[in-house]
């Protein structure tokens, strides 16, 4: 295979990157192994980069995939936190924790002996998670049960469904997209034609992407193609190499993989026409805010909620040897209009807070903007002016600790009971705080 070309490489700096190396081998108060030296100065030159460019070791690299796929070694719960331990939101259907008898509300207080209280929910989760066939002794308190209830479980591959759906009520369609994985478009094209074979005259959907941290690319066109006519643009993306200029369209050979079959060709034809509401937070990013993006500019639905994240850039993985990569941003996304959507995000048409009170907690949780060394919109810096003052954060911070997660989906979620409002020509509760960035936009299109 042909090398490619790279920049001649600075000589005195690589000098001194070797006397670095060489001082720690000869003076550090203990040994230290040489590859733990190299790939520690691979990780940080990587990660000096910006919050998304990575090394991923061999387990990074494995999660990576597990991610996209799907699939993980584990025990099958949606789980939570709820006063500092791990709650059951559900045990998935033929799992591990679904034969064993784990109920929607169990607190899981210890795994292997070790107490999960005040442990990171993603701690918690790492811990549950691991190769099929291993072994794992949860500790559960149940409501109404005295003692605690100890269950060992063995491990095996669990296949993460992505997509969820329901009828909210009649006429009313709900489908939510948590994940942009592999097999995420072909199941919500599955769940679309259930819903259509069982309710023919569906008068409006709410596409659920909140809290939807993003995933492929793919999935994304795909999910927007549903909705689009074919050949729309769906993004394009813009960067160093000639391959990271790019144009996206709504086209099979962009959503469909190397499978020979058009996954929307089942679809019913209503689905391009029906009026549609695109629920967004400050959790949706990346491959959420593509979508919400171009279903905005072509016009395609209303998009209601809050801010996105603001996660506009794209990560190619190059590999280095069989078990590690360099996850490497390439390239900024645009919406079809050319918008940037690093560091902006997606301002939705319709703000609408999470409670009929307000945004609750989320006022704290931090946007792409908000990281360190977060790679620029590529037009001008975007400043986040709405950061909390003190004691608006000391207020928030105090119900936090009241705070229970909102199930969406159901007739408490109001967010979607505006979607549902704004579907029927019904008025619509709006959020006080103002969508500054987007009059800015509007400015400057002027």
């Amino acid at each position: 295979m042909a090398q490619k070309q790279t920049a001649p490489l600075p000589l005195d700096e690589l000098r001194q990157l070797a006397d670095v190396f060489g001082l720690i081998k000869s003076d550090y108060v203990e040994p230290v192994e040489d590859k733990k030296l190299l790939t520690d100065a691979i990780s940080g030159m990587v990660a000096s980069l910006d919050p998304h460019s990575a090394y991923l070791d061999k387990k990074a690299l494995q999660e990576l995939k597990e991610g996209t796929q799907g699939k993980f070694g584990g025990l099958g719960i949606e789980v939570g936190t709820e006063d500092g331990y791990v709650k059951v939101i559900s045990p998935i259907e033929d799992t591990p924790a679904y034969r064993a008898g784990i109920k929607p509300g169990d607190l899981i207080t210890k795994l292997d002996g070790v107490s999960v209280k005040d442990m990171t929910l993603d701690a918690a989760v790492k811990k549950m998670r691991g190769d099929p066939n291993t072994k794992i002794t949860l500790t559960i308190a149940r409501k109404n049960v005295n003692k605690p209830i100890v269950i060992t479980l063995v491990r095996e591959e669990i296949q993460v469904k992505s997509v969820k759906s329901k009828m909210i009520e009649p006429g009313y369609a709900w489908l939510r997209v948590s994940m942009f994985q592999e097999p995420t478009v072909e199941d919500l094209v599955t769940h679309i034609s259930k819903l259509y074979a069982k309710n023919p005259k569906i008068k409006g959907v709410v596409l659920d992407l909140r809290n939807d941290p993003g995933g492929i690319l793919p999935g994304a066109i795909g999910v927007a193609s549903i909705f689009l006519p074919q050949d729309s643009v769906v993004v394009s993306t813009n960067g160093q190499l000639p391959e990271s200029k790019a144009v996206f369209y709504a086209r099979p050979e962009y959503y469909a993989g190397r499978t020979l079959n058009d996954p929307l060709a089942k679809l019913p034809a209503q689905i391009k026409n029906v009026p549609v509401v695109v629920l967004v937070n400050i959790g949706s990013a990346s491959a959420s805010e593509i979508v919400a993006g171009a279903l905005q500019d072509h016009k395609r639905a209303t998009i209601m909620g809050t801010q996105t994240f603001g996660k506009g850039s794209v990560q190619t993985i190059r590999p280095l040897s069989k078990d590690t990569a360099v996850k490497l941003t390439t390239a900024r996304y645009y919406t079809p209009s050319g918008r940037s959507i690093q560091a902006k995000g997606i301002v939705p048409d319709l703000m609408v807070d999470e409670t009929a009170e307000g945004d609750g907690i989320n006022g704290l949780r931090l946007r792409e903007a908000d990281l360190s060394k977060h790679l620029t919109n590529g037009t001008d810096e975007v400043k986040n002016e709405d950061r909390l003052n003190q004691d608006e954060e000391i207020k928030l911070l105090e119900s936090a600790k009241k705070y229970k997660p909102i199930e969406y989906g159901t007739k408490k979620d109001f967010q979607l009971m505006q979607a549902l409002n704004h579907l029927k020509g019904k008025p619509v509760q709006l959020s006080k705080v103002k969508p500054e960035e987007k009059k800015n936009d509007e400015t400057r299109k002027k």
